[in-house]
């Protein structure tokens, strides 16, 4: 023993202290590298928690809106964030945001009224009926959209604002955009933006079939022709092209916001006996001509010709029964929608 201590002896300070140092990194080498470990494994199972979570929102939202068909209100604010598509038509998305916006704004004030209005079960009838005719209309929307692109049909913003405006004047009421807005949003359900992209919709859809529609377009100047020769009497018109228009008597006085495709604004704006230019009804399905009889300072008497437009509906059945619309939703057939009893 005492060799040894002979020996340690012989270190020198310097000595003594290199081994002091190495001996205490030596021992915190055992701490750090445990602990760099520990960090790593930390950070992969966050990254795979995080990953399993969002794989299963994922997965219950895909459930939501392709299997369960549900419609509610945060799932309509994610399809508006998070474009997915309902459909197909002739390899063109279907926005789901836009089926979830027009089955949302049609069953607000449904939804409002009682349901024991209605016939038990007949509640559910309706839903389905309304998601149908949303369905299809997104469809056509989409349709009408894609031909728009390949004829370089545009709506401007400026066009948008416009219409607004058209519909917050409606029926020459004077009301603030505000409280037109408000209105949208208590019978629609609609907010500003969600209502523009519904007037964007009408807009390119209407152009688009205006663009389309050859046979209405040659109809429009054969029923301008005729009611010019004669003196604006819209029973020539009838006589002449017959079942290739529509012809409607008001039959006596109705307000000035009559829903009938803006037929009663036009109306007010003219003088008894005075027939309107030809305009585009407010959904896009064709053109108006409106001769007024009377009118007082809030309703109106007139009679009106209808030209349809048919051809964008004839090439979106084409794909219809070529099978080119694909929907990646199941909605129940249900039989007609039972009426609310008294």
């Amino acid at each position: 023993m005492n060799l040894f201590k002979k020996k340690d002896s012989k270190k020198t300070e310097q000595e003594k202290v290199e081994e002091r140092r190495e001996e205490v990194l030596a021992t915190g080498r055992k701490f750090k590298y445990p602990l760099q470990w520990t960090k790593h494994r930390i950070v992969v199972n966050t990254v795979l928690i995080g990953a399993v979570v969002l794989a299963v929102l994922i997965a219950g939202v895909w459930l939501a809106l392709y299997r369960l068909n549900m419609t509610d209100d945060l799932l309509f604010r994610l399809t508006k964030i998070f474009p997915a598509p309902v459909a197909y038509v002739d390899s063109s998305d279907v926005r789901f945001s836009d089926y979830l916006m027009l089955y949302r704004s049609s069953m607000t004030s449904l939804e409002r009224q009682s349901t024991t209005q209605f016939e038990e079960g007949s509640i559910e009838e309706v839903r389905n009926e309304y998601k149908r005719a949303a369905l299809t209309n997104a469809e056509l929307y989409s349709f009408a959209t894609k031909i728009a692109k390949e004829k370089d049909i545009t709506v401007s913003n400026d066009e948008i604002q416009a219409e607004l405006q058209r519909h917050v004047k409606i029926g020459g009421v004077d009301r603030s955009e505000e409280s037109f807005l408000k209105i949208v949003s208590e019978n629609f359900g609609l907010n500003r933006d969600e209502y523009e992209r519904m007037i964007y919709l009408s807009l390119i859809k209407a152009k688009v079939a205006t663009s389309v529609d050859s046979k209405a377009n040659q109809l429009a100047e054969q029923v301008e022709s005729i009611l010019s020769s004669h003196d604006y009497d819209y029973m020539a018109v009838v006589e002449e092209l017959g079942n290739n228009i529509i012809y409607e008597e008001t039959g006596g006085l109705v307000g000035s916001t009559n829903i009938d495709g803006g037929r009663a604004t036009e109306a007010m704006k003219l003088e008894p006996g005075q027939s309107s230019k030809r305009f585009i009804s407010m959904n896009g399905d064709g053109y108006y001509y409106v001769k007024l009889i009377k009118k007082t300072e809030t309703e109106a008497q007139f009679v009106s010709i209808k030209i349809p437009f048919t051809e964008l509906d004839v090439q979106f059945a084409k794909l219809q029964e070529e099978g080119k619309i694909n929907e990646l939703i199941e909605i129940k057939e249900l039989g007609a929608i039972e009426q609310p009893s008294d």
